[in-house]
């Protein structure tokens, strides 16, 4: 017959008395859940519809926004630039010493875009 020490009875004891303080239950011990973990499921559940519903919306439309911010302002900087150098190439290399058709051929392309643009627009009925 093996007989234990009372050290380590002791132990045991402030061990089980330590899982039980800091809320380890055995495996084997099934319980039901008490009010507060069906309060805490409840709230959880509800904070996460909160979410799905409402902020998940609002944060997509904010990425849009921004994105769509950062690529309208990347494509103006584009065309900037592309205007530049469409007056450098007409200036320096095309027209040289002719500063004048460079300005005008610049400008006959913008009349001519915005011709475009103006013929594909639509009148006020046919809008809606």
């Amino acid at each position: 017959m093996v007989r234990e020490s009372s050290a380590s009875r002791g132990s045991k004891r402030k061990e089980t008395c330590t899982a039980k303080l800091l809320g380890v239950d055995d495996a084997n011990d099934t319980r039901e859940p008490d009010i507060v973990d069906k309060a805490l499921h409840s709230f959880d559940h509800v904070l996460d519809v909160i979410h799905d519903r409402v902020l998940r919306p609002i944060l997509l439309a904010g990425r849009a926004l921004a994105y769509g911010l950062i690529i309208v302002l990347a494509v103006l900087v584009l065309l900037v630039a592309l205007v530049i150098g469409l007056f450098r190439l007409f200036d320096v290399y095309l027209f040289a010493s002719h500063q004048w058709i460079s300005y005008a051929s610049i400008g006959a392309l913008f009349v001519l875009a915005g011709l475009v643009i103006w013929r594909r627009r639509r009148p006020i009925d046919s809008r809606k």
